[in-house]
């Protein structure tokens, strides 16, 4: 099969088209023909050596970490899933690799594709609609009647982040550009920070929880905004000591993760609010719970751009300068 893989880490490092064997099944997997395949800022941080500590990668690997296809082979104890599904998935950390034509997917982490999208839609939605479920209703516990605060309401992150809050009753502010104003509004924030011309920090108080995507200036002054017993919760870092227990970190890295976020969690303490890190897991369980809400219309995903599969590094290239309104997605087949 080709593949797009990553030989050598490195800051805007091309990946290269190569042929690679097929991978082999597990007994617990599924095989899946790649249609589309989203591209996240993950893939550009994994590719420039940003997350080896976390995430230490045998090279040389495929990248990838979003999928829409069709099953096209399934393992021994496989029982959900048969050839000839369209399905969607984050495939597991150490399973990705869905710059490719097929991508082997545990089948707790696949579900049906939603059956009012494109296979490139589909593809948009996984990454992003995890890592927001996990932390406004897992971590957060996002109720109606609160307010949250949502980073760069314009990207992959905040599109979607906006329409589940709003599903789950709460207001929504986010920041964003002059140019993306009217997409944000659309999408149902209430309070829109054009960050060129505001800071947010002089505009927001006592809100309830913040979803911090941005740097360690921007998570700092975040932290101002909540009220006392507020939860701000960061998938852009500093990681904490709980999330080094969580991946069983060795010694060592626990230290250099407790160092890293030791001022954010004393800011917190100090503020009275909760800080945690949260790097979100492949579910295909909660996949199932947030497919009814697309195919309802409740949310809708926004896709920027589609590339071909021969422009992989430019769709890298692409999400990595920021422009991405939405998400960027490679049409494989």
């Amino acid at each position: 099969m080709k593949a797009f893989i990553l030989e050598r880490y490195g800051k805007k490092r091309a990946l290269r088209l190569a042929e690679m064997p097929t991978p082999e099944l597990r007994d617990d997997e599924v095989l899946v023909q790649v249609h589309a395949a989203g591209v996240n800022l993950l893939d550009t941080k994994i590719r420039s050596g940003e997350f080896k500590l976390i995430l230490p990668y045998q090279l040389p690997t495929a990248l990838g970490h979003d999928v829409a296809g069709v099953v096209v082979k399934v393992g021994p104890r496989v029982r959900q899933f048969r050839p000839g599904d369209e399905v969607y998935a984050r495939p597991d950390d150490f399973r990705i690799g869905t710059f490719a034509e097929f991508v082997p997917v545990k089948e707790g982490s696949l579900a049906l594709k939603p059956k009012n999208l494109t296979m490139e839609e589909a593809a948009s939605i996984p990454l992003v609609a995890l890592t927001v479920w996990q932390a406004l209703v897992e971590r957060a516990k996002l109720k109606k009647g609160q307010k949250v605060f949502i980073q760069a309401g314009s990207g992959g992150v905040g599109t979607f982040a906006i329409q589940l809050a709003k599903h789950l009753g709460a207001t929504v502010a986010t920041t964003t550009s002059t140019t993306n104003v009217a997409l944000v509004k659309s999408l149902g924030a209430d309070v829109v920070i054009d960050y060129k011309k505001q800071d947010f920090e002089d505009v927001l108080r006592d809100y309830d929880v913040v979803l911090n995507s941005q740097d360690g200036k921007t998570l700092g002054k975040s932290l101002n905004v909540l009220k006392p017993g507020g939860k701000l919760i960061s998938i852009s870092g500093p990681p904490d000591p709980a999330f080094a227990e969580e991946i069983k970190a060795p010694w060592f890295v626990k230290q250099v993760m407790r160092a890293l976020s030791f001022g954010t969690r004393r800011k917190a303490k100090r503020l009275h609010v909760g800080f945690s890190f949260l790097f979100m897991k492949a579910s295909g369980s909660q996949l199932r719970q947030i497919t009814p809400l697309i195919e309802s219309g409740a949310i809708r995903p926004v896709v920027d751009k589609v590339f071909s599969f021969e422009s992989t590094n430019e769709a890298l290239a692409y999400v990595e300068s920021g422009r991405a309104k939405g998400k960027a997605v490679i049409k494989v087949r």
